[in-house]
C-alpha cells in the first residue's frame, strides 16, 4: 500500500512539473508574440510618418523622383511582409531609402527652415528609437523563448507540445549604415 501512495506521488509530482512547464512555455510564446505585436506598432507608426515626409520634401525637391518612388516602394514591401526576417529585410531597404530621402532635404535651406518638416523629421527619429526599443525587447523575449524550448526539460516536451523556435528581427545593419549619395548633376 506504501509503494501505491509513493508512486501515485511521484506520478502526480511528474504531471505537476509537466504542467508547470506547459504553462511557462506558453507564457513565453505569448510574450514573444506581443513584444512582435508591439515592434509591429511601432513600425506602422513609422510607415505612417513617410508620406507626410515624402509630401513636405517634394514641395522643395520636385525633381527627386526616383528618390520619392524609391521610399515609397519600399514602405510598400515594408508593409506587406509577413515574418520578422522579411520585414527585417524591408525595413533595411526603407531605412537606406529614409536615408537618401533625408539627405535630399539636407541640400534644401528653406526646407530645413520648415517647422512641418523638422517636426516629421523629429517625429521619426523618436519613432526610430522606439522601434529599436521595440525591437531589442522582441529579441530578448525570442531568445528567452527559445533558450525554454531549446535546453532540458523544455526540448523534451516542446516538439510534441507544439512549440517550435521563433525568429528573431534582425535588421540588415550593412543596409542602414549605406552612406545615402545625392547628385544634383544635371542628366
Amino acid at each position: 500500500m506504501i509503494w501505491l501512495i509513493v508512486l501515485l506521488a511521484i506520478v502526480l509530482a511528474v504531471v505537476l512539473l509537466l504542467v508547470a512547464l506547459y504553462n511557462r512555455l506558453v507564457r513565453l510564446r505569448n510574450r514573444a508574440e506581443n513584444a512582435w505585436a508591439q515592434v509591429e506598432v511601432q513600425l506602422k507608426r513609422r510607415w505612417d510618418l513617410i508620406p507626410n515626409l515624402v509630401e513636405t520634401v517634394k514641395g522643395y525637391a520636385a525633381h527627386e523622383r526616383e528618390t520619392f518612388q524609391a521610399v515609397t516602394e519600399a514602405r510598400t514591401r515594408a508593409q506587406q511582409a509577413q515574418t520578422p526576417a522579411e520585414t527585417a529585410q524591408a525595413e533595411g531597404i526603407l531605412g537606406a531609402a529614409l536615408g537618401r530621402l533625408l539627405a535630399v532635404a539636407e541640400a534644401y535651406p528653406e526646407l530645413q527652415a520648415d517647422e512641418n518638416f523638422r517636426q516629421l523629421q523629429t517625429e521619426l527619429a523618436e519613432t526610430e528609437n522606439r522601434v529599436a526599443v521595440s525591437r531589442q525587447v522582441y529579441n530578448d523575449a525570442v531568445l528567452t523563448f527559445n533558450n525554454a524550448i531549446q535546453t532540458f526539460p523544455g526540448l523534451v516536451f516542446a516538439g510534441p507540445f507544439g512549440f517550435t523556435a521563433r525568429e528573431f528581427f534582425e535588421v540588415d545593419e550593412e543596409a542602414q549604415r549605406e552612406v545615402p549619395r545625392v547628385d544634383f548633376a544635371p542628366s
